[in-house]
C-alpha cells in the first residue's frame, strides 16, 4: 500500500457560528489544511430560536450552513446536561457562597477542552482550533500562552487554566491578528453579514442579568436569601437588602440605599446574609490571597510580574510568594481596587502567561501572617 505522504492534516475547530471561527476556518483551509468543524451545543436559550418548530438553535444552523458554504465536514455534540451539572451548577454555587464566579475560566480548562479534544481523537485530528484572541509560544522548551496582538480583544484571561498538554494540541489562528483585520478578512471572503453579527459579552447561558437567571434556576431563592442587611464597618444595620447573591464587591448601583454619599459594596457575609457598604477607598488593596495557582515553577522570568484581578483590568506589577498549602500571596506594587473572591487573578511577565489563582477573602492573610 502506498501512502499519501502529503496528506493534509486534519484540524477539529470548535464553531460558535459567530465571526472568529468562521474566519479559523477560512484562514486554516487558507493555509492548506483539513478542517473539520464541531458545534458543541451546551445551553439553549429563547433567543437562541428564530422560531418555535426550530428544532436546533441559530448558531448550530448558522455553523453547518457555512460549513456546507466552506466544503467541510462539520459535527454537532449535545453536552447540555453535562454542561448544566458542572459548569452552571458550579456558577450557581458560587453565588450561594457569597462570591462570583468566572464561569467562562472553569468552562474552558475542565469542559470545553476536554470535548474538544475528545471528539478531536474520534475524528482523527491532530489538534483543535478555536476563534480566541490569543497566542501560543515556546519558552524554556515548553509551549505557553500568551496574549493576543489585538490588546482590546485578548481573551489570554480566560485561558490561563490550560494545560501545558492541552496547549500543545491547540491553535489560536486569531492571536497575531485584530478583530478589524478578521472582519475584513471574512467580508473578502464574501461573508459581509457574518463580518456585521453582534457579539455576545455575558456568560453563554446567561441571556440577560445574571439575578433573573439565578431567580430561574433557584425557584425559592428569594425567600432563601431575603431578610439581611446592609452594614458599616462598625457592623451597624444600615438598611435591607435583596440577598447577597444578588451583589458583588465593588458594586455601586442599583444597592437602593441612600447614605447621602457614594456607597460600595465592600464585602458579603453569605453565613450572616450581610452586605457591608463603604466608600470607594475602602475597596483599595495591596495584598490578595489566591487558591488553586497554578505557577510554572520551570519559567525564568525575562522581567517583573504583574497580575490582572479581571479582564478589563491592566496588570499591576506584583511580587507572589507560594505558600506550604499551594496558595499564594500576592503583593501589588499599587493598591487594587475590588478584589474579588471567585475572580481569577492572572500572572504575566510582559505578555506571556505564568500562571494564575482563584482570589479569596482577604480575610485568610491573618493565616499566613500569624505564622
Amino acid at each position: 500500500m502506498v501512502v499519501d505522504m502529503l496528506q493534509k492534516e486534519r484540524i477539529l475547530v470548535g464553531m460558535s457560528g459567530g465571526v472568529d471561527s468562521s474566519a479559523v476556518c477560512m484562514l486554516l483551509q487558507d493555509e492548506g489544511y483539513e478542517v473539520v468543524g464541531l458545534t458543541l451545543r451546551m445551553w439553549d436559550t429563547p433567543n437562541q430560536f428564530a422560531s418555535s418548530s426550530q428544532q436546533e438553535p441559530n448558531h448550530i444552523l448558522e455553523a453547518r450552513e457555512l460549513a456546507q458554504k466552506l466544503g467541510i465536514e462539520h459535527h454537532t455534540l449535545d453536552i447540555r446536561q453535562a454542561f448544566r451539572n458542572e459548569v452552571v451548577q458550579e456558577f450557581i454555587d458560587e453565588y450561594l457562597r457569597g462570591r462570583t464566579p468566572n464561569p467562562c475560566v472553569m468552562c474552558n480548562r475542565f469542559f470545553k477542552w476536554k470535548y474538544l479534544l475528545e471528539e478531536a481523537d474520534r475524528l482523527h485530528c491532530s489538534r483543535v482550533a478555536t476563534g480566541h484572541y490569543a497566542r501560543i509560544v515556546e519558552c524554556d522548551g515548553s509551549v505557553m500562552l500568551a496574549c493576543g496582538v489585538d490588546k482590546k480583544k485578548d481573551q489570554s484571561y480566560f485561558l490561563w487554566r490550560l494545560t501545558p498538554e492541552q496547549l500543545q494540541r491547540t491553535l489560536f489562528p486569531l492571536g497575531n491578528r485584530t478583530k478589524e483585520e478578521i472582519k475584513e478578512y471574512v467580508r473578502g471572503k464574501g461573508f459581509e453579514q457574518k463580518a456585521a453579527k453582534k457579539e455576545s459579552m455575558e456568560a453563554c447561558f446567561v441571556p440577560d442579568d445574571y439575578r433573573d437567571f439565578l431567580r430561574e434556576m433557584v425557584p425559592d431563592l428569594d425567600s432563601r436569601v431575603a431578610g439581611g442587611y446592609f452594614v458599616d464597618a462598625q457592623g451597624r444595620k444600615l438598611g435591607q437588602h435583596k440577598g447577597f447573591p444578588f451583589y458583588t464587591i465593588g458594586q455601586r448601583k442599583g444597592l437602593e440605599i441612600a447614605l447621602g454619599h457614594p456607597a460600595y459594596v465592600v464585602r458579603i457575609n453569605a453565613t450572616k446574609n450581610t452586605i457591608r457598604l463603604g466608600v470607594a477607598e475602602e475597596l483599595l488593596q495591596t495584598t490578595a490571597v489566591l487558591s488553586g495557582v497554578r505557577f510554572d515553577p520551570t519559567y525564568t522570568p525575562q522581567s517583573a510580574l504583574a497580575v490582572r484581578i479581571r479582564y478589563r483590568s491592566a496588570a499591576v506589577e506584583a511580587a507572589i510568594e507560594m505558600q506550604e498549602d499551594g496558595n499564594a500571596i500576592v503583593q501589588f506594587a499599587l493598591p487594587v481596587s475590588a478584589l474579588t473572591p471567585g475572580q481569577s487573578a492572572v500572572i504575566y511577565d510582559d505578555d506571556i502567561v505564568v500562571g494564575g489563582g482563584i482570589i479569596e477573602d482577604t480575610k485568610l492573610l491573618k493565616k499566613y501572617l500569624t505564622k
